[in-house]
């Protein structure tokens, strides 16, 4: 019946009129309850509330709350200098730096929208200095953000694991390899892009061994976090959670101590500006939660799946075919409501099909956050564009060759499962 559609229909509207994403699904789910009729109003309460009881997601205020504090106490900074001195001889040195850093930052902030603001508001104004175009500075530093939701902690891959009932260590374990490769498919581009326009190097020549060395030792404190948060998962000191609790004090006593960068005065506005992140993150999974109540109820996730199944048997076909559509998706829907949305129609579909669900996640984690530099409502893009006042149709001239390493990426990663499952099983076991 064409009812049963109606808060689907309505969601998608409610997008394309730009209402925010958290009250777009919510207020769709409500509508469900409304003209049902038959499934009592308060339950819809009951989802909104029940989604936010979950141990797991506890993970997420702590990792942006360590992400805040590792940003307010000049780490960034460190990492910059190390960045440096490891490619500041190379073509387009600054936007090759961006990506560098972007990819020492991944384990640190957890959140590809933070790494984007941090990165504009650090290095685009530096390029548009040098001779970079404003739409190259805000392409580079939102496309290198992606590398956030790959690099563990990962705010997708916990939201993931908590709906797709996963092991968080192992797609955590799982999203390095691909980061890597991004990083350096990203590096390769701009390389390219760079020697045509004639972006300079910040040196004359490589950095020597000894400069580096001495970029390293500033900067180890930070590059110990992911190696501590991995350990500590895998050998079961700490569950992912207890990982995120742990971090806080872990970077705290880092940012008094060892960097002396970190002003106790400034707790109490970090834990407002985390606050804020996390609840906007909360409020999207609880609307969520109860929209995947009208989805179970209407049987849409296993009408979705024999429609798809009647397509192809084929695994590495289907999980092509979801990519595609997860494409088209991301064009018009925001990345972690499309995630959210998304995971509990296609993970059992997969599983059943001998997909393994760190594979499938990784690969669904990577194309919704590719869809956040992808116009019209990529939530990097805008951040990026925002703060390099940079209109749209030049962003979109200028994503295009980017866009394209990534989307050739991401088909490597679906048809060859063991770019992502090598690290996992290493460490973890088959």
């Amino acid at each position: 019946m064409l009812a049963d559609w109606v808060p689907g229909i309505l969601m998608l509207v409610l997008f394309a009129l730009g209402t925010p994403i958290a009250f777009a699904i919510a207020i769709s789910a409500l509508s469900f309850f409304l003209i049902d009729g038959q499934v009592p109003l308060n339950i819809f309460v009951q989802k909104m509330v029940s989604a936010t009881d979950s141990y797991p997601l506890l993970a997420i205020p702590f990792f942006v709350l360590a992400g805040a504090i590792m940003n307010r106490a000049g780490i960034t900074r460190k990492l910059l200098a190390l960045a440096d001195a490891l490619v500041g001889h190379m073509t387009g040195a600054l936007a090759q730096m961006c990506t560098v850093l972007a990819t020492l930052l991944g384990g640190l902030t957890a959140s590809s929208s933070a790494d984007a603001a941090m990165l504009a508001k650090i290095l685009g104004p530096e390029m548009t200095r040098h001779g970079y175009s404003p739409a190259f500075a805000a392409v580079i530093t939102s496309c290198s953000a992606i590398i956030t939701a790959l690099i563990p902690p990962s705010i997708g891959l916990i939201i993931y694991g908590y709906i797709a009932d996963t092991s968080v260590g192992r797609l955590f374990i799982g999203g390095v390899i691909p980061g890597l490769l991004l990083a350096g498919s990203l590096m390769v581009v701009t390389a390219v892009i760079s020697k045509k326009r004639g972006y300079l190097p910040l040196r004359d020549k490589r950095a020597s061994a000894r400069e580096v060395g001495v970029a390293f030792r500033e900067a180890i404190w930070a590059l110990t976090i992911p190696v501590f948060i991995i350990v500590g998962i895998r050998y079961g000191i700490f569950t992912p959670t207890e990982a995120g609790a742990i971090t806080v004090i872990y970077v705290i006593l880092v940012g008094l101590f060892a960097y002396r960068s970190l002003n106790l005065r400034d707790v109490p506005e970090l834990l407002k500006e985390t606050a804020l992140d996390t609840a906007s993150v909360m409020l999207m999974i609880c609307a969520a939660s109860a929209f995947g109540f009208y989805l179970a109820w209407e049987r849409i996730p296993p009408q979705m799946a024999a429609w798809l199944v009647g397509l192809t048997k084929d695994p590495t076909t289907l999980l092509l075919l979801i990519n595609l559509l997860l494409i088209v998706l991301g064009t018009a829907v925001e990345g972690t409501s499309a995630l959210i949305i998304m995971t509990p129609i296609f993970v059992p579909i997969l599983t059943k099909l001998g997909i393994d669900p760190v594979h499938f996640g990784v690969v669904l984690v990577t194309n919704l956050t590719i869809a956040g530099v992808t116009p019209p409502v990529g939530q990097m893009m805008f951040i990026s564009s925002q703060v390099l006042k940079v209109p749209m149709d030049d962003y979109t001239v200028e994503v295009l060759p980017f866009l394209g390493v990534m989307l050739l990426l991401l088909v490597a990663l679906t048809v060859f499962p063991q770019i992502t499952l090598w690290l996992p099983n290493l460490v973890y076991g088959p």
